[in-house]
């Protein structure tokens, strides 16, 4: 992304020009750029000067007003400090509001937001891509970008409904041959688009169009990989989906509030609005937030069971029995506390690790965003969201605790699954089905946990 700015604003790199330099004169999607020959760009690669590079980067283009014109008549009368505290935090309860709504929908709604929200974020990331490439009117970048996007998707769900569901895919024919061959269905889809790209690149603009193929993968790494991460969260409960979003939201809110009404001291140059008062005091608060959270949560089996298709109701549920982690267990604290007991579900003690990462490693989410945002002279990177920019200005920090809550469930908490291992000897051939039956009992006899009757029989 360093040399795509480069090629953005021809600038220098490491005593190398990203792309040549060009003479200025062509303004196109909010970014100046150069056109002209590669003679040229050779003949001012030894006079450039650091002075000349800084004038060719344009000025931070001042973004539309969007906030809805009832707000702008409701809140005339304020500073513009005010003003933008009142128009976030009243877009910030419509969210909340929404969020509860489609919680109440249940995990599949949920599923689809999650879909859409990532469309939406890989439409604004390689919106900015394209901004410079169109300039050029090479084919097929957007055509090529969504049809990555497709396919990585396609490779995802797949796997996704393949492992979660698997009864599901061997009772219909047709899920079951996708299923059997969707790896290399994946892999040809994804070689068409790689020779796609190929048949398109065109002479002399080689370099920039490897930047923005480059461009699309970055983007589908960072955005459609943890977004699945977050719908495997999902359907390992909705308690470890609503808990981490929940506990980057309140720290997103409690550092600003923190920050807005004691900020004295700056955080990071990044982020010149972020302070140390609003950081501390985002993580007390997120931190007692996600303990009271998980303690109202961790009581309905709605929240606290996967997401598992039925075959008798042929509906997905998220009905069982709890397991030990969402079951009320006694603590003894330390002797400094004069041994209290309190009575405590195990996931509580979890969402201590979820709330520290949201508060202390969460942020630096939004500070790598912040620091492209710079790069690319963009405030925002959409206008999506009035008084918070686009959706992926929200979703910044959400990705990065999604990957945080899968390698957590993969560490700490998932074990085997009996009702996947049986769902998968089910589907083997009855001599196979027999093979392993004889070689289980025979196992179990030898640990002594069959009577020696059934070692008779």
């Amino acid at each position: 992304m360093a040399h795509l700015m480069g090629c953005c604003h021809g600038e220098e790199s490491g005593g190398h020009l990203m792309l040549p330099r060009f003479r200025p004169g062509l303004r196109c999607g909010g970014l100046f750029l150069f056109k002209g020959s590669e003679t040229e760009g050779r003949a001012d690669r030894d006079g450039a000067s650091d002075t000349e590079g800084k004038q060719d980067v344009p000025e931070v283009p001042v973004p539309a007003d969007d906030t809805p014109e009832v707000l702008n008549k409701a809140l005339s009368g304020l500073s513009s400090r005010w003003k933008n505290w009142w128009v976030r935090g009243i877009l910030t309860l419509a969210m909340i509001s929404f969020f509860f709504f489609i919680i109440y929908l249940g995990p599949m709604v949920l599923m689809m937001i999650v879909l859409c929200v990532q469309i939406k974020c890989f439409h604004e990331i390689i919106t900015i891509g394209y901004s410079v490439y169109h300039s050029y009117h090479l084919p097929w970048f957007r055509t090529l970008s969504w049809y990555f996007l497709l396919c990585v998707n396609y490779f995802f769900y797949g796997e996704t409904v393949t492992d979660y569901f698997f009864t599901l895919v061997q009772r219909e024919e047709p899920l079951r041959i996708l299923s059997k061959y969707h790896r290399f269905i994946s892999f040809a889809l994804y070689l068409t688009g790689f020779c796609m790209f190929v048949l398109s690149l065109v002479k002399k603009h080689y370099r920039l169009q490897f930047y923005m193929f480059g461009w699309t993968h970055v983007t589908l790494l960072i955005i459609v990989t943890q977004s699945h991460l977050i719908i495997h969260n999902l359907f390992e409960g909705m308690i470890w989906f609503i808990v981490p979003i929940s506990c980057v939201i309140c720290n997103d809110i409690m550092a600003y509030m923190f920050g807005f009404f004691f900020g004295r001291t700056p955080l990071i140059k990044l982020s010149p609005k972020k302070t140390w008062e609003g950081f501390i005091g985002g993580f007390f608060a997120t931190i007692l937030f996600g303990i009271l959270l998980s303690y109202v949560m961790a009581g309905y089996r709605y929240f606290v069971c996967p997401v598992e298709f039925n075959n008798d109701s042929n509906s997905f549920t998220v009905y069982c029995e709890p397991s030990e982690l969402f079951q009320l267990q006694y603590y003894v604290l330390p002797s400094v506390l004069q041994s209290t007991t309190v009575r405590l579900y195990p996931f509580q003690i979890h969402s201590i690790a979820l709330s520290s990462f949201a508060s202390i490693m969460g942020p630096f989410g939004g500070f790598f965003a912040s620091g492209f945002k710079r790069a690319f002279k963009i405030k925002d990177f959409a206008n999506t969201i009035p008084g918070h920019g686009g959706i992926m200005d929200r979703f910044d920090c959400q990705y990065l605790m999604a990957t945080f809550v899968n390698v957590y469930i993969a560490s700490f908490i998932r074990g085997p699954n009996p009702s996947k291992v049986i769902q998968q000897l089910l589907a083997l051939r009855l001599d196979q089905q027999l093979h392993i039956f004889n070689s289980l009992k025979a196992h179990l006899i030898e640990k002594g946990l069959l009577p020696a009757v059934e070692e008779a029989a």
